[in-house]
């Protein structure tokens, strides 16, 4: 699966949220510059097992999210938005992403009901594999303005 990311705007959110501690560093696109930068890192407060983050997409756009886990943990996020109309995407660790002509491309395998095309906004089970899941947020239509919500037990 390959999915395209247009260009960052300056009113686009853009982070990475990582939730478990990891000592490598994530990069996300500077706005619209295609220029790489790193992110700040959000993490689960101590002793809670789940994270909720706003943010809001621009019609066309994505917001790219990370997470580490371990395999045989469980899972659930989901994603609500005043328009009704944000999904999320969730790619198994391996995911490889990749700026071409100032453009993000995601590829790799996505969680089953969590692909391109599935427009999911919640999902639950238990995690295939130990690493790093990516989440693509964007929107059916329009803007979105959305809280996505995480637990990982």
């Amino acid at each position: 699966m390959l999915v395209k990311l247009n260009r960052i705007s300056a009113r686009a959110a853009f982070a990475w949220l990582v939730l478990a501690s990891t000592s490598s560093a994530w990069f996300s696109l500077a706005e619209s510059s295609g220029k790489a930068e790193e992110t700040k890192r959000i993490q689960f407060a101590p002793g809670a097992s789940s994270a909720q983050v706003r943010g809001a997409v621009v019609r066309g756009e994505r917001a790219l999210y990370s997470i580490e886990a371990r395999e045989g943990q469980h899972m659930s996020l989901r994603i609500v938005s005043t328009e009704k109309n944000a999904v999320v995407q969730v790619y198994v660790p391996g995911a490889k992403q990749e700026m071409r002509d100032s453009v993000l491309h995601v590829s790799g395998n996505t969680l089953p009901g969590a692909g391109e095309g599935d427009d999911a906004a919640r999902w639950y089970g238990t995690l295939p594999a130990s690493g790093v899941y990516v989440f693509v947020v964007g929107s059916t239509r329009g803007n979105a303005t959305y809280r996505l919500n995480v637990t990982i037990q």
